[in-house]
């Protein structure tokens, strides 16, 4: 599931870079029925990121990228 999460969020990012308003819709309809169906199996940290609509993070923490800066709510890390 995770991997279809990340293949969802860099389409969205891609579509956000060209303005695609119906291709932005999409994915995030879609990456909130994914959330909703893999909520009990996924990381917390990632279901942080996906709730509070921090895609860039949840890309990195996907990746396995370190650092990654905390927000206004000062979650947790990996």
């Amino acid at each position: 599931m995770e991997q279809e999460i990340k293949a969802t969020l860099v389409d969205l990012l891609d579509q956000i870079r060209r303005a695609d308003g119906p291709g932005i819709g999409s994915s995030l309809g879609k990456l909130d029925e994914l959330l909703v169906r893999g909520r009990g199996q996924l990381h917390p940290q990632l279901v942080h990121y996906l709730e509070g609509r921090s895609y860039a993070k949840a890309v990195a923490w996907l990746g396995g990228e370190g650092g990654i800066p905390a927000g206004s709510c000062r979650g947790g890390s990996k």
